[in-house]
């Protein structure tokens, strides 16, 4: 993949794409222009538009085109990589060519290469988006094109009796050599008339009494065909007193329903042995059928009341009793494509207005009428992640809720998601006076961690709840004495010890709260107010949903990829705050991310779609924790620079993370949850996207200022956002 990214460089800075001996390449010889190899790309993610599949040996010219003329009307990259880590194909060329419809030869690059005799596999990477590979055959090279077929011989060998029939058994023994010079490839035999061809490796050994006929063929490494031969024998039975026909006998097998028919197909399989002279042939014959020679398992597919009658003969021309088997065959039922009907119910005490007093309990049921039986049921909480519904959902946080729920069938019909909304009101427990909401694992004051655990303390709040680290503090001095006193009160409760209670203070003062420069200035642009998220806009697919805790949540049920972005007012160099959230159910992954500095996504002069404005001509800052998928971890600047997972600092679902991004002339640092996790300076043009020069302020780098947005990415990659804040610097 490295490899892939460094070629896709060179290219873009001009440099020239290398042979497989890592030498530049020089100007087509004669001897490779003589074989030009063309895969081209467009608009498709999963497959190249034209790929050859066979080449010779010897020196060849790579063309690979991504074009407008090969259909690329996206602008979107592709690569063409000769895969060198597997030892089942060749490993001799390094080829990795990166070409887009924008790039300085219009996305049409050459490269000369060397093949040698067997196979090359070859791929394009496109992160974030899909993998197309294929295989390409290379033949031995030759003088001249080989255009002649292989010669092909056969004999037949055994012990023959008077009548010239091998007698037990003949051996059929199947030569081929060519002369073109390509090589032979392989050999094909087939028993029969109408017998399926069949690789040949050893000497063909025919057993069965009577006549036969055995046909063959070969194929050269240039593709020519011999033509088909044939040899015909006989074979006869050896003497024996065998005078006892073979035993037999037959099952039958598939799926019953409960009046024991066999659904949509019964499987007869008949077997037979004989210790006498052998088992020489068995048939079939179903219902008053003519007898058919028995090779594999009889499928009956017909609906009704079916007899398969069967029957042996040995080698000695014994001939076992007809046996029959008798079963029904009946159709499926209807299939099921009616998804479960669902509803719930909300209980609890309520006041005169109807809110729930203190709780509301929310109860799903769902039914499945079309036959398989309901699956499984789920529900989602004020837009969240969807979650297995196993019990009843109660709800005590005061204000709206909406609870979503829907169910599967065992036919995998989902029923439509349904809602109940209701309010929730104060009851006998008051709620708990947290200054903010914070769930995350730890205790960090501003970006510092103390490493201390995020405890619940005595008033129901959580330790980073009760440090309001984001106030305005006029003072460092002040801001240290209101952590020490709740740190007093908390140490006097039992809830830190001492060692923890000097962790966070310590945390406190390394943090710099309060110190001239460090606080002061940051804007607050989305605090989770209907106010505050009306001055953003949603531009492409997907959309976002406000929670009652003042958080975004990405939709489950609008698809498409899109972003939510702030139009007010673009930023230069500047340090962006904010809180998020990997909400994706179950093992399913979060793709998320955060734009900076992308010019107007309206009426741009490049680019028709105003989501994509920010993906080609600004950054994007990652959020992806999954160990598998895309290469770009969170904290990536995608397409630009990636981060591990291990550098990223993964945390577990549902749990609120702070990231802030600082970027200063064009230099960007990343951190996640007070910690550097990235830094990168951008000079030159994106990796995967074309570089824009159509900012006069950059000297061909990147833009110096420009918008801020998040990102939604699909449906099932569900991230909660909140507490944006941005600060000039």
């Amino acid at each position: 993949m490295w490899a892939a990214l460094l070629a896709g460089l060179l290219m873009v800075l001009g440099l020239q794409a290398t042979s497989a001996s890592g030498q530049p390449a020089a100007a087509p010889t004669a001897a490779a222009a003589d074989q030009v190899l063309t895969w081209t790309a467009g608009d498709d993610i999963t497959k190249y538009t034209s790929v050859p599949e066979t080449a010779v040996a010897g020196p060849a010219t790579i063309v690979f085109e991504n074009s407008e003329a090969t259909g690329n009307t996206t602008g979107m990259p592709h690569t063409l990589t000769f895969m060198t880590s597997d030892p089942a194909y060749n490993q001799d060329v390094q080829l990795n060519i990166l070409a887009n419809p924008n790039d300085a030869e219009g996305g049409k690059h050459t490269a000369e290469v060397t093949l040698t005799p067997g196979k090359y596999m070859y791929h394009c990477t496109i992160p974030g988006h899909g993998q197309m590979t294929g295989v390409l055959v290379v033949t031995e090279g030759g003088g001249g094109e080989d255009t002649t077929a292989p010669a092909t011989s056969a004999d037949v060998g055994g012990t023959q009796n008077a009548d010239g029939a091998y007698v037990g058994s003949a051996t059929v023994s199947i030569a081929a050599t060519d002369e073109g010079g390509s090589g032979v490839e392989r050999i094909e035999y087939a028993i029969g008339a109408d017998g399926a061809w069949q690789p040949y490796t050893t000497p063909v050994v025919v057993d069965q009494v009577g006549e036969h006929v055995v046909r063959y063929r070969a194929f050269d490494k240039a593709g020519n065909a011999a033509e088909e031969k044939s040899v015909t024998f006989a074979v006869a039975a050896p003497d024996t007193d065998d005078t006892t026909a073979p035993e037999t006998s037959a099952t039958v097998s598939g799926e019953k329903n409960t009046d024991g028919a066999y659904i949509d197909m019964a499987t007869v399989t008949v077997t037979a042995s004989d210790t006498g002279s052998g088992v020489n042939t068995i048939e079939y014959a179903v219902g008053d059928g003519a007898w058919t020679a028995y090779t594999a398992p009889v499928m009956v597919h017909e609906v009704g009341e079916h007899t398969v009658r069967y029957r042996a003969t040995d080698k000695a021309g014994n001939v076992a009793a007809e046996k029959s088997v008798a079963f029904t065959v009946a159709a499926a039922p209807p299939q099921d494509t009616t998804p479960p009907v669902t509803g719930a119910t909300v209980d609890g005490t309520k006041n005169s207005d109807g809110a729930y007093v203190g709780s509301a309990k929310v109860t799903v049921n769902a039914t499945d009428e079309g036959g398989s039986g309901v699956a499984g049921v789920e529900y989602s909480l004020d837009a969240g992640p969807y979650l297995a519904y196993t019990d009843p959902v109660v709800v005590d946080r005061v204000g709206r809720h909406t609870v979503a729920y829907r169910a599967s069938d065992k036919a995998g019909n989902t029923s439509a998601s349904l809602t109940v909304s209701f309010s929730v009101v104060a009851g006998g427990v008051p709620a708990p006076p947290c200054p903010e909401y914070d769930e995350r694992r730890t205790v960090i004051v501003g970006t510092v961690d103390s490493g201390v655990p995020n405890r619940v303390t005595d008033n129901r709040c959580r330790i980073n709840e009760m440090i309001e680290d984001e106030k305005e503090w006029t003072s460092q001095a002040l801001f240290l004495k209101h952590v020490r006193e709740v740190m007093d009160g908390l140490l006097d409760e039992g809830v830190v010890d001492k060692r923890e209670y000097r962790a966070i203070n310590k945390a406190a003062k390394q943090s710099k709260i309060g110190l001239p420069g460090q606080t002061e200035g940051y804007r607050t642009i989305m605090d989770g107010s209907q106010e505050s998220l009306a001055k953003w806009e949603q531009v492409g697919g997907g959309s976002f949903g406000l929670n009652p805790d003042g958080s975004i949540t990405s939709s489950t049920s609008t698809p498409g990829m899109g972003m939510l972005w702030f139009p007010e007012r673009k930023y230069g160099d500047f340090s962006l705050k904010l809180q998020w959230r990997d909400d994706a159910a179950g093992t399913a992954n979060t793709n998320g991310g955060v734009f900076v500095r992308f010019p107007q996504v309206h009426d741009h002069p490049e680019e028709s779609r105003p989501e994509w404005v920010a993906i080609k001509y600004g950054h994007e800052v990652q959020v992806f924790d999954s160990p598998t998928g895309d290469m770009y971890k969170t904290g990536s600047l995608y397409g630009f620079d990636r981060v591990g997972l291990a550098g990223a600092g993964v945390t577990e679902k549902g749990t609120w993370n702070d990231y802030e991004i600082r970027v200063v002339d064009q230099h960007y640092s990343v951190y996640r949850n007070g910690v550097l996790i990235n830094e990168f300076d951008n000079f030159g043009g994106q990796t995967f996207y074309p570089e824009r020069s159509d900012d006069p302020g950059t000297d061909g780098r990147r833009f110096a200022s420009g918008y801020i947005g998040l990102q939604v990415h699909s449906t099932s990659d569900v991230v909660s956002y909140r507490d944006v804040r941005v600060k000039d610097l």
